[in-house]
Order: structure tokens, then C-alpha cells, then sequence
């Protein structure tokens, strides 16, 4: 029974080869030993209500084992290609992410990619799910690929705030690759909600009507060591039919790298703004105001024989633009930086060991970490630091 399934199973994807130009299976496995620590502190005094106060110093969180991902995100996926004549091609991608640490996550969803798409001279059209046009400068203009403890704090940051890495139920477009190093792409994804006519009929559930559309652009020019690019993307992360409130995270970044051989740089600059559009503003208050963030990277890899020495500091500030009473005093803006440095060695073109090592500096109430466990937050600690290293093996198939 057993040798007759394995035959069928054999037949299947002959079948399916057959029918491809190229079908292909492909995947990276990343281990490493991984270690996180995040201190807050007491920052409370003594004051004319508490004059005795009893400052409670600092508590630390730490975790420490084996995790993935420390250089690339382990994977496992499936691509192909059909010629279909005349300049025109169909292919798929479908990509799953593994958990090889532990086992616990395999091809159960292909939720780091799902595509169709048909390209040609004209460009390429695809479908599903996929990564979105802002994410791509966060992680191709970062050292560290937003992978691991160095991962580009500007991503770090924006992912909490509600900016997507990736969209379901999309239509992209891409450029042809024939113009002369400029390229692009747009983006357009479906909340794919029920709509109720009359719209007293909708449910009165959050999030119902809206939530999960995006829509962005990203346009660049690559030619030689250059590479410059600048993305938009608006995407729908809340809503209230019966409040009349939808609520976006608006992205807007900018990245390029120069490879002048010995050294190569990379930069980004990017905001985002949370804000809530109403059907009817509020009288008084005006409404919640908009939440910004804004921050920068700065970036440098350097080719040491068979290694790579990689190296970024990033930061980031928050503006919740609340009202600032004139009789207290000024609430200062949260804000966090981090520097990370590490080192690649290439065993061969599909095998590296890698070392990582990272620290996040917060003030005035931001709270990011490097990974693991979150800080410890009340009314008597405040997030500091947090550091974390990675050492780890890539393998690439």
C-alpha cells in the first residue's frame, strides 16, 4: 500500500514538471544560539506628596535557547515557470516559514508568499499574497536584512505601529526589467469584507468593513554600484462602521546603497503616520490626533576575504501629538536608537556561520527590544535597554 502511494505521488509531480518549463524546490534552514536581556528602571524620586519614596532600582527579563532566523528567515518553497510563447510566461511561488529550531512549524501555510503571475514584455501582473512595496526598502537597505538581533530598528518600530511586511489578496504590477536600471512596482490589496445594503444591516463588530486593504508604490533606479528607491503605502488597520472612524497607517521611505568596492553603504529615512479619518469629526475634541514616527538608518558592510563585517545604527522618535497643558510640564517624545554589528563567513555559497550582536537604548517610555521577551512596564519601571546576540549556520538549498 504504502509503495503504491509513494508511485502515485511520483506520477503527480512528474505530471506537474512536465507541464512547467522549470519547477523548483528551494529553502534555507538557520539555526543560532540566541540570547536577550531588557533592563527598565525606577526613574521615580522622592516628592512633596512622597517624600520617603524608596527608589526600587532595576529589573532585568533575559531569555536564552535556540532559535531560527538569526541571518536569513528559514524557509521552505516551491516556484515554477511555463513558456508559454511569444515573450509570455506563468509562474507561481509558493513559500512556507519553518520553525527548524523546534520542528513545530512546517508546510502548514504558504504565508511568506502565495503568487500567479503572467509576465511578459509588458511586465509582470501577480497575484495573492506577497511582500508590500514600504517593506522592501526596511530590508533591502539594511545590512542585516531585518533578520535577527540587527534587524533595522526603523522596521522594528514600524511593524508595531501597523505598518504590514506583507498584504493578502493582491494585484502588483511590476515594470519589465528592460529600462535602463529604473524599475517599480504597485500594489493593490482587497479588504475583501461583506458589504450590507441597507448598511444598517452590517454587524456592530470591529474591524468589519475595511480593515485589511492596502494600497502602495515603490519606484527606483539601480544601475552599477547605485541603488536608490522610494516607496508609499497606505494601509487600512481598523475600523468602526457605527462610530464612522477607519483608521490607517500611511508609510512613506526612501533607501539607496553605493557599493564603492571595499565598503558598501546603505541609508533610509522613513515616516509613517497612524491617523483615523471620520465620517463626521467630532465637535469639541476634534477627534483623536494623528500618532507619527519618523526615523533614520545608516548602514556599512565590508568583504573581509571569505566573511563580511556588517554594521548599522538606526533610530527612531515617536510624536503622539497630544495636548500639552501649559500649567505642567512639557511630556517628552518617546524615542529609541540601536547598534548593531556582526560578522558573516562564507563556508561556501550556500553554508555561512554568522555572529551577531545588538543593543537598543529607549527614553522617555519607547519600548523596543532586540527580541525575546518584552520589558517589564508600570508605574514604577520604565524600558531601558536591551541587548541580544545571534551565533549561528545558515545552509541555503
Amino acid at each position: 500500500m504504502k509503495k503504491s502511494l509513494v508511485a502515485l505521488a511520483a506520477l503527480a509531480v512528474a505530471g506537474v514538471a512536465s507541464a512547467q518549463s522549470s519547477v523548483t524546490l528551494f529553502g534555507v534552514v538557520d539555526a543560532s544560539i540566541s540570547s536577550y536581556s531588557s533592563t527598565s528602571r525606577d526613574l521615580n524620586g522622592a516628592t512633596i506628596l512622597d517624600p520617603f519614596y524608596l527608589n526600587q532600582g532595576s529589573v532585568k527579563v533575559s531569555q536564552r535557547g535556540l532559535t531560527n532566523s538569526g541571518y536569513n528567515s528559514s524557509r521552505l518553497g516551491f516556484r515554477g515557470t511555463e513558456d508559454l510563447g511569444g515573450g509570455l510566461a506563468a509562474s507561481f511561488w509558493l513559500e512556507a516559514p519553518i520553525t527548524n529550531d523546534d520542528g513545530a512549524t512546517g508546510v502548514s501555510t504558504f504565508a511568506r508568499r502565495s503568487t500567479v503571475s503572467l509576465s511578459g514584455g509588458f511586465g509582470e501582473v501577480r497575484l495573492g499574497r506577497d511582500y508590500t512595496p514600504t517593506f522592501w526598502n526596511h530590508t533591502v537597505f539594511d545590512p542585516f536584512g531585518t533578520n535577527g538581533v540587527g534587524t533595522n530598528l526603523v522596521h522594528t518600530a514600524a511593524a508595531d505601529f501597523g505598518h504590514p511586511t506583507r498584504a493578502s489578496n493582491t494585484i502588483g504590477y511590476f515594470l519589465p526589467p528592460n529600462l535602463g536600471g529604473f524599475y517599480g512596482q504597485l500594489q493593490y490589496g482587497f479588504h475583501e469584507k461583506v458589504k450590507y445594503s441597507p448598511g444598517l444591516a452590517t454587524p456592530d463588530v470591529a474591524n468589519n468593513s475595511r480593515t485589511g486593504r492596502y494600497v502602495g508604490g515603490r519606484f527606483g533606479y539601480a544601475n552599477g554600484p547605485l541603488d536608490v528607491a522610494i516607496a508609499y503605502g497606505s494601509a487600512t488597520v481598523g475600523d468602526e462602521f457605527y462610530v464612522g472612524t477607519t483608521t490607517k497607517v500611511n508609510t512613506l521611505n526612501l533607501g539607496a546603497s553605493y557599493d564603492f568596492g571595499p565598503v558598501k553603504l546603505f541609508g533610509e529615512v522613513s515616516r509613517l503616520k497612524n491617523k483615523v479619518d471620520y465620517e463626521v469629526t467630532p465637535l469639541f475634541t476634534g477627534g483623536r490626533a494623528d500618532e507619527d514616527l519618523t526615523g533614520y538608518l545608516l548602514g556599512v558592510t565590508v568583504p573581509v576575504g571569505a566573511g563580511l563585517i556588517r554594521a548599522s545604527y538606526s533610530r527612531v522618535k515617536y510624536d503622539n501629538n497630544a495636548f500639552q497643558s501649559p500649567f505642567l510640564p512639557a511630556v517628552a517624545d518617546p524615542k529609541a536608537s540601536k547598534l548593531a554589528l556582526g560578522y558573516v563567513h562564507n563556508l561556501s555559497k550556500r553554508t555561512a556561520l554568522y555572529a551577531t550582536i545588538a543593543r537598543v537604548s529607549n527614553k522617555n517610555g519607547a519600548d523596543l527590544t532586540v527580541g525575546g521577551p518584552a520589558f517589564i512596564s508600570n508605574t514604577v519601571f520604565t524600558p531601558k535597554n536591551s541587548t541580544g546576540y545571534d551565533f549561528g549556520i545558515r545552509h541555503a538549498f
